[in-house]
């Protein structure tokens, strides 16, 4: 079974790296001087700092494992590749909502970077979904867990 491809922007691309050279120089260190501190507190079967510690760290490593998957197996969206004709991943989108005038812009990315609270939408979810592919001036229904939402797509850009 193969792993499946994480798409990225270079702007998740970097953050991801960043992350992971974090965990690997920083907190690794850390929690390996932590775990050192709390064997010198003496008996580990009853020492709360020691198992909190080997927690931390069976967590940090394993998301050095997941990053480094996810980068192994990532998909970079270029701003060359980038299509303002049609909304792609990597595009900012400009939608209004139909029933209530209001206008949102949401940037479309892999799920991997998706951070709704910042309009970084995924490309799996209801709307990243519906409106991949349609063009300036498309009107599409998002089903959503609420109801139904429609959307004119306003204006599509890098």
């Amino acid at each position: 079974m193969s792993d499946k491809e994480v798409i990225l922007t270079q702007e998740g691309l970097k953050k991801l790296e960043e992350e992971l050279e974090n965990l690997k120089s920083v907190k690794r260190r850390e929690v390996a001087e932590r775990i050192k501190v709390a064997i010198g507190y003496g008996d580990i079967s009853e020492n709360s700092e020691y198992e909190d510690a080997k927690n931390e760290q069976a967590f940090i490593e394993g998301r050095i494992i997941t990053l480094e998957k996810m980068l192994r197996n990532a998909r970079i969206i270029n701003n060359d590749d980038i299509d303002t004709d049609t909304v792609s991943i990597g595009a900012t989108v400009s939608v209004q909502d139909m029933e209530f005038g209001d206008v949102l812009e949401y940037t479309i990315v892999g799920t991997a970077e998706s951070d709704p609270l910042n309009n970084k939408i995924s490309n799996e979810s209801p709307v990243g979904k519906t409106i991949l592919g349609k063009k300036v001036g498309a009107t599409v229904e998002v089903n959503v867990p609420a109801g139904i939402i429609q959307y004119k797509i306003l204006e599509i850009k890098k």
